[in-house]
């Protein structure tokens, strides 16, 4: 079929909708959703965080929405696997583009991207965002937190960033512990997923290390971090270290023995029943990837959130129209 046109991105009119245009021409917003600043109306934004200088290894990830984006061009109008929709029919979605930050004033990172990311939030959006370090979720999950009280943190990765912290340090491998000890997260429902290395102190926090991972049906991963969740508040961080390097080599701080994207995405498909009101992939570094292999995975991690996102809307819409078609029967 021809396709019918080009540059989604800019001549889209309305948030919901496919784009028919060429995978590989065209702007490329994420799944070619429209670019604005106008988030009246959206079921969700994605938002990019070029940051990197947190660091402790490679730098490169602040080049990582941009990448991620580009690999979503992929994603096209077919209903997208495994979720046998059209996202998009439904679901509102526009890409709110990048968040401005100072280069020569690191300190004032922290406070712009919770700020930017407060502003969004009050729009009542579901906030997609893509880093970038892993330090950005430290604002964001304050700005999520101040909406909603301590979250459940569920966190894939190879590291459990619970490093020594002082509360003021710009590092994307101590944020976590920082979460805990100022009551952002609540540790007894948070979990990590596919940790490779040692921390001095867990805070807490239930690990499923690598080597357990490995073991573990897709099914067994989502019902441990359904069970640990409870039902809370949840943010959902993806750092793609938590794939093996072979899946995803473009990273800062890659770490062998890591789990398949095709064990970890069925993971994902399968927690809708995890409240996630917010989420992000981090440490996406692509000049150390190959044919795109980290930021394809990246792409499709993100669109997951948004399908379970469109899911979750589906059922609401059929229990409210269900709930209308029984009152009217019943004369109410």
């Amino acid at each position: 079929m021809p396709n019918r046109n080009i540059d989604h991105a800019f001549t889209a009119r309305s948030k919901t909708g496919a784009s028919f245009e060429p995978t590989y021409a065209g702007a490329l917003s994420f799944m070619r959703r429209r670019y604005t600043k106008d988030v009246k109306g959206a079921d969700a934004v994605v938002w990019g965080i070029p940051f990197d200088a947190a660091v402790t290894n490679r730098p490169g990830a602040r080049f990582g929405p941009q990448a991620i984006r580009r690999a979503s061009a992929i994603l096209d109008n077919d209903p997208q696997y495994p979720f046998s929709r059209d996202l998009f029919e439904q679901l509102a979605v526009v890409d709110y583009g990048d968040c401005l930050l100072d280069t020569g004033n690191h300190q004032k990172t922290p406070g712009t991207i919770e700020r930017e990311a407060t502003k969004i939030l009050k729009s009542g959006a579901f906030l997609l965002s893509l880093g970038g370090d892993h330090f950005v979720t430290w604002p964001l999950l304050k700005a999520h937190a101040a909406i909603h009280g301590p979250l459940a943190l569920v966190q894939f990765d190879a590291h459990q960033d619970t490093w020594p912290d002082d509360g003021k340090r710009i590092d994307h491998g101590s944020f976590v512990g920082r979460a805990v000890k100022e009551g952002i997260i609540d540790p007894d429902r948070s979990i990590q997923i596919g940790i490779r290395t040692h921390a001095p102190d867990t805070f807490g926090i239930k690990i499923l290390h690598g080597y357990e991972v490995e073991e573990m049906r897709a099914s067994d991963i989502a019902y441990a971090i359904v069970e640990r969740t409870g039902g809370k508040k949840t943010y959902v961080t993806f750092d793609i270290d938590c794939l093996d390097p072979a899946f995803a080599p473009g990273t800062g701080t890659p770490v062998a023995g890591g789990p398949a994207s095709a064990w970890i995405l069925p993971t994902l498909r399968q927690l809708t029943q995890v409240d996630i009101v917010g989420a992000d992939v981090v440490e996406v570094a692509p000049a150390y990837d190959h044919a795109d292999i980290t930021a394809i995975a990246g792409s499709m991690v993100a669109m997951h959130y948004l399908g379970l996102l469109a899911e979750r809307k589906a059922r609401i819409d059929e229990i409210n129209h269900n709930g209308i078609a029984a009152n009217h029967g019943h004369g109410i």
